[in-house]
């Protein structure tokens, strides 16, 4: 059995991380049966100081890039069998763009912006006795701001960071088109990626200028909700 160790419920999803729905989507989405482990406490045993990682039946890996292409090694590659080379590489391509661009959007409307970074604060933070829930939050956030800056994001324009997120959505709501999923009739390992971020801007309860952004693209809308309707439960989205 594989235990997918991650935050936990919140904000209406399973995971408020796009790097633990990837893996869990990814999971659903392939018929592999797992059991979730939520705990934030799991980053301190976390082999690379960050979540998502898994237990595959004694094997340990981490990081959700390295996680599915174990999983795709391990378990017979169930979703991308029938994909093209070409299919292929633009899913890789398109993956690493949500990994390394469209997520520090995620990251700006949450941990930079003052307008969500309250309710992020008491979703995270609240429950820590006093004075770390001042002390923690505080570090937390400014370890967030630097590394937004240091990765290039950061020295941008609110303005020009969801100019960044509108072109993201846009080529993805072109590229789904009318199809029921990303490549065609049949799920991939694109559509827990696209599914996993565009879900913590669309079906997310938070609002703010990158979920109204988000929302206006209906088809995205639409497809990130009969996925998460058809794969998880309202049990795994409720935080508890």
């Amino acid at each position: 059995m594989i235990t997918l160790y991650s935050f936990g419920p919140n904000f209406g999803l399973a995971d408020p991380s796009p790097f633990v729905l990837k893996v869990a989507a990814w999971l659903r989405l392939a018929e592999i049966p797992f059991s979730w482990s939520a705990d934030l406490n799991h980053l301190r045993r976390a082999p690379k100081g960050k979540l998502p990682f898994i237990d595959d039946n004694g094997q340990i890996v981490a990081d959700s890039w390295f996680i599915i292409r174990h999983l795709q090694r391990h378990y017979d590659d169930p979703l991308d069998r029938w994909l093209s080379p070409e299919q292929r590489a633009v899913s890789s391509l398109v993956e690493k763009s949500l990994d390394e661009n469209f997520y520090w959007t995620i990251i700006h409307a949450r941990w930079i912006r003052d307008d969500t970074w309250p309710t992020i604060r008491q979703a995270f933070f609240g429950g820590m006795p006093w004075p770390l829930r001042q002390l923690v939050p505080w570090l937390a956030r400014r370890t967030t701001r630097n590394a937004f800056i240091k990765q290039g994001m950061g020295r941008h324009s609110d303005e020009e960071i969801l100019q960044i997120a509108d072109d993201t959505l846009r080529s993805l709501s072109l590229l789904l088109g009318d199809k029921q999923w990303i490549m065609g009739e049949r799920p991939c390992t694109l559509d827990a990626v696209v599914f996993a971020f565009v879900a913590q801007v669309t079906l997310i309860e938070l609002d703010n200028d990158l979920s109204r952004l988000a929302r206006r693209y209906d088809k995205l809308l639409h497809y990130c909700a009969r996925i998460n309707s058809a794969y998880f439960s309202a049990d795994e989205t409720a935080a508890g």
